[in-house]
């Protein structure tokens, strides 16, 4: 028995568990309030992509076999093979059966059906792939064609990472929902609630808690709520997270509440806490924190506690037990390798900021709490949390969710990592802001950092300063050339549509795009149609930005705002060139070939000059350093050669150091009295000791014994130095 059931609805990500449920059952541990936590989602998915799953599978759709098109005939036709292979493809997925992956690159072991067609056109990118990432690439096709079959055959609404999405995409109104949920329970529902049953009477929990992070969450949520209100109605069931955040702030519709006790806004700490006091106590008044509830059949927002909310330090670390961590699957769906990070491997989520430092992005919903309010988690905890959970979990791999990791922050923590001597592999969303300086990005690497995505979105200066970006194209290409030449993946995320922005504008963007990718700047990017929602600038001031919202009236969901560009333009006849050119972009090809023939309409040509991102890397670095920079030797403890030098008549010592790095060595020569005082300050500003020294630190170090530190800095010695393992931060 357990006080709380926390649960993730069908369906988010095959590879790792949404963290909500893992960070509430953390910050519960530390209220000694028992919790249970499940993924509902990869269970359903487990028990639907199974033997005895496909068998019922099948069984369901051999009704209308006449009427399938022909890819489903196919794959009925198999239904043989599909059941014979299933549990072992899903074990070679959860990396189980390693072996497996020969015979699936050696061919004729997968049933094969439409998505399989793709593979010519992606031989070329899996050149230079593993075997084992081939193999989970063919292993993910296959899944996408019983996935296409479940969809024709059996439920319209199917999908890995969401399911029934169009119902809760911003639905002003609840009919539609509330109708679909009048049906008959589908193939998918079943499953779904025979797994929700078996835990609920496993668990016998006072309240249930629905963590629902995106609209193809919110059918699942809701199907379950009604299944829980009409089998076990004593226990009481309440809904937060990403979706009702953002979506249902202005919730009127009571029926609503035949689902659902509770609907709780923003931070889920204070809020589960004392519904938790609520629902076991025996007082009638209470208070609560941003809540929804019904009361004398009213739909009333109850936000009357006068506690706030628990600072980042206080909520614990995110605790994963319960979770079937095991049992996940990693797919490739796409050949690119940082768009695999989002669906291969396991990934520990953690927060290193509550909120957005910059917090000014027009397109963002910057008026919100969790974007608004903005509060660091101190590095030494972050790397405690670290390691805790490596502990817990046996996994050494992290994402950081934030809306953009803050460099001073991203600093502390590698700074942390690397002097904890902890291996772990990490990765985070960015702004692309100059503090990404080329030193900081080898610091970060040094700590385990792989890969880093950030908003370019259109990549033009005029639209950059409309958006309040705080960057420009010039200076994304200097920040992304930092990230690639240290080894860290960079991940563009693009956008088209924004109010205003001319049909010039994008094809120029596009240019701008080619060249960050031809230079080897950029190894991933993914365009997105800019979307309105109700929390943004753009959507609660839209006359300032040349758009005409469509009103409805709001009885349920609100974010996505449908709207008229003043300048008339369609922007979703650009889709497909775009995302085709970057398809191409992404593979290292296609380079040469004219805008124009991504485009089957005619387009403008581009007003960028063809050298315009190589101009920008080109340009002279800022050589000075700021005093109060920390200077940190994250290299080793060089070996020492002294030897004498003559020139006409007279002779000095000299000192070579020779550095060994993992890959290289390389060594440099100084007058021995200035070798042994870089030896010592060497020492001194290691990376594992924990006072820093500042290079105005440095200078008057090395003024009481020698003349001229900018001379000895800037010398031909010290900058290699500079270009290995001596960082200016």
């Amino acid at each position: 028995m357990k006080n709380i059931l926390l649960i993730t609805p069908p369906f988010t990500q095959l590879n790792t568990p949404y963290p909500a449920t893992a960070y509430l059952k953390g910050f519960l541990n530390t209220k000694n309030i028992s919790a249970f936590q499940m993924d509902l989602g990869i269970e359903v998915i487990l028990e639907m992509f199974s033997k005895q799953g496909l068998e019922r599978l099948f069984q369901v759709s051999s009704f209308n076999f006449e009427e399938f098109e022909p890819n489903s005939q196919r794959i009925y036709s198999l239904k043989d093979d599909y059941i014979k292979t299933i549990d072992s493809v899903i074990a070679f997925l959860q990396g189980k059966n390693p072996s497996l992956a020969r015979q699936i690159c050696s061919g004729n072991f997968l049933p094969e059906a439409s998505r399989f067609d793709q593979l010519d056109d992606m031989e070329f990118a899996f050149g230079s792939m593993g075997m084992q990432d081939k193999a989970k690439h063919l292993a993910t096709l296959y899944l996408e064609d019983l996935s296409d079959f479940i969809v024709e055959c059996v439920d319209e609404n199917f999908g890995f990472s969401r399911y029934a999405e169009r119902l809760g995409r911003s639905a002003n109104s609840f009919d539609e929902l509330y109708n679909h949920l009048q049906d008959e329970l589908t193939f998918i529902d079943e499953i779904t609630i025979k797994i929700l049953k078996e835990r609920i009477e496993k668990v016998q929990p006072k309240l249930v808690c629905f963590s629902v992070p995106f609209p193809g969450n919110l059918y699942s949520a809701f199907r379950c709520a009604q299944f829980l209100k009409t089998n076990f109605p004593s226990v009481k069931i309440a809904m937060g997270g990403g979706f009702p955040n953002t979506e249902l702030r202005e919730l009127k519709d009571k029926r609503v509440f035949e689902f659902f006790d509770f609907i709780t806004l923003d931070d889920g700490e204070l809020p589960v806490e004392l519904l938790y006091d609520f629902v076991t106590s025996s007082e009638a008044e209470m208070s609560l924190k941003r809540t929804f509830l019904l009361e004398n059949n009213q739909v009333v927002y109850k936000n009357n506690s006068p506690r706030n909310d628990y600072k980042q330090s206080e909520v614990g670390t995110p605790d994963y037990s319960d979770l079937l961590l095991d049992k996940y699957i990693s797919v490739i769906e796409v050949a690119n390798p940082m768009h695999s990070l989002w669906s291969d491997g396991r990934w520990n989520k953690l927060t290193m900021a509550h909120g957005c430092y910059w917090g000014k992005c027009t397109f963002c919903d910057i008026s919100l709490d969790y974007i608004k309010l903005y509060e660091p988690i101190a590095a030494k905890i972050l790397v405690d949390r670290m390691e805790e959970l490596v502990a817990q979990t046996g996994e050494n791999g992290f994402h950081f969710v934030d809306e953009a990791a803050p460099p001073a922050l991203m600093r502390e923590v590698a700074l942390e990592i690397i002097k904890r001597k902890l291996v772990v592999t990490w990765w985070t969303n960015i702004r692309f802001e100059k503090s990404f300086t080329a030193d900081l990005c080898l610091l970060l690497k040094e700590s385990g950092c792989i890969a880093v995505s950030g908003g370019l979105e259109v990549a033009s200066d005029r639209l950059l300063e409309l958006i309040k970006k705080g960057v420009t194209v010039e200076q994304v290409a200097q920040v992304t050339r930092n990230f690639t030449e240290s080894g860290i993946m960079v991940h563009a995320y693009l956008m088209y549509g924004y109010p205003t922005q001319t049909i010039q504008e994008t094809i120029d963007s596009l240019e701008m795009v080619r060249q960050l990718f031809e230079l080897g700047v950029l190894q991933s990017g993914f365009w997105h149609q800019f979307a309105m929602t109700a929390h943004s600038p753009v959507g609660m001031f839209p006359e300032e930005f040349g758009v005409i919202p469509e009103q409805n009236e709001i009885m349920f969901a609100n974010n996505d705002i449908n709207f008229k560009d003043k300048t008339g333009i369609n922007h979703d006849k650009f889709s497909f060139g775009l995302k085709k050119s970057l398809f191409n972009y992404m593979h290292g090809i296609c380079f040469d070939y004219d805008l124009q023939d991504w485009f089957d309409f005619k387009i403008p040509k581009t007003k960028i000059p063809s050298d315009f991102i190589y101009n920008c890397l080109e340009k002279e670095q800022n050589f000075t350093t700021k005093p109060n920079a920390k200077i940190v030797w994250i290299g080793g403890k060089p070996q020492t050669e002294i030897f004498t030098k003559s020139k006409k008549g007279n002779s000095w010592k000299m000192m070579k150091l020779t550095f060994y790095q993992k890959t290289q060595t390389y060594d440099i020569s100084l007058n021995a009295e200035e070798g042994k005082w870089l030896i010592e300050v060497l020492e001194r500003i290691s990376v594992y000791n924990e006072n820093k020294i500042t290079f105005a630190q440095l200078k008057a170090d090395f003024e009481q014994q020698f003349d001229d530190f900018e001379l000895f800095w800037y010398s031909k010695s010290m900058q290699i130095l500079k270009n290995n393992s001596l960082l200016v931060l």
